[in-house]
């Protein structure tokens, strides 16, 4: 069950039509979940700054259960992420920072239960 938060300095009208449906199919593709157990955030319009700078630029943080865990899956991951965030956003790579976050299974609940049970 991934997570995806994407926060940007880009008002709202600057982001494209459609852009959490977009991470979300990407999101599964890129971890191989299925797109029914991926949750999207989207927040736009922050005062945010990244490496000293204050120009216009985004923060996307990725926590899953197991394809997350390791230097050489984030690595993959990594690429394929910025590919699309690029793509969508018009921000050059140094505008971009992804963070990733392993998670346990009873660290997610769901259906009045945690994951570990279901």
């Amino acid at each position: 069950m991934p997570f995806v938060e994407l926060d940007t300095s880009l008002p709202a009208e600057r982001l494209p039509p459609g852009l959490a449906l977009t991470l979300c199919n990407a999101t599964a593709d890129i971890l191989g979940k299925p797109a029914e157990r991926v949750n999207v955030t989207v927040r736009s319009g922050l005062p945010m700054v990244l490496s000293g700078s204050a120009e216009p630029c985004a923060q996307l943080l990725v926590s899953s259960i197991g394809v997350v865990g390791t230097a050489e899956q984030n690595k993959q991951h990594s690429a394929r992420f910025f590919d699309i965030l690029t793509a969508q956003l018009g921000l050059g790579p140094e505008r971009i920072v992804i963070r990733f976050f392993p998670l346990e299974p009873w660290q997610i609940g769901k259906n009045r239960t945690v994951m570990t049970f279901l």
